[in-house]
């Protein structure tokens, strides 16, 4: 009975410590992946303001080619959105809407994940460069104050996301430079902002 007794103690000291520890874990998090392209920066920028691109590229559309997609408000810019829906459990459920562009310099958007609909907020940038543009995702989202959530994205987050944020950039990367230059200079003559 003592055994049993100390067990239970442990453990509860267990979770109360790893109940304190979560409150000095922040609970806002940040990805953040580049990639310097031989690419003009209109041309990277419309990769990703014109959603339905999205398909050549995402690391997502990779894992599960047979998600869903729905697409609503104009093709790109502001207001432009999609859902996914997959089976596959590394891409899950989700919602992407832009809320914000300035024309090939940056694009402001809202991310949400799974059933809960958590909300991110991911942000690309396109600087020209001596080669080209350097394209940078980021993505930051607040945890909260649930334990689990914070310790899950302290410890797992960045290599998981940023590994998906790598190949989706080199994938990019690889449409770019891929396409001759006329065809990345007349590449934004649809998009709206």
């Amino acid at each position: 009975m003592k055994l049993l007794k100390s067990i239970g103690i442990s453990l509860l000291g267990l979770v109360l410590l790893l109940a304190l520890g979560s409150l000095l874990i922040s609970s806002k998090l940040k990805v953040e992946r580049s990639i310097e392209v031989a690419a003009p920066a209109d041309a990277a920028f419309d990769q990703v303001n014109t959603l339905r691109n999205w398909e050549r590229w995402s690391p997502w559309h990779g894992i599960d080619q047979h998600m869903i997609l729905t697409y609503s408000g104009p093709d790109g810019g502001a207001g432009a959105s999609y859902n996914w829906f997959s089976k596959h459990p590394d891409v899950g459920d989700g919602e992407f809407k832009i809320i914000k562009t300035e024309p090939f310099k940056m694009i402001n958007a809202e991310m949400k994940f799974g059933p809960e609909q958590h909300p991110a907020n991911t942000t690309y940038t396109f600087d020209e460069t001596a080669k080209g543009t350097r394209i940078t995702w980021v993505l930051e989202s607040d945890m909260g104050m649930n334990p689990v959530y914070k310790y899950f994205g302290f410890f797992f987050l960045d290599k998981m996301v940023g590994a998906d944020f790598e190949r989706g950039l080199s994938n990019m990367k690889q449409i770019l430079e891929a396409q001759p230059v006329g065809q990345q200079e007349d590449s934004h003559a649809g998009h709206n902002h």
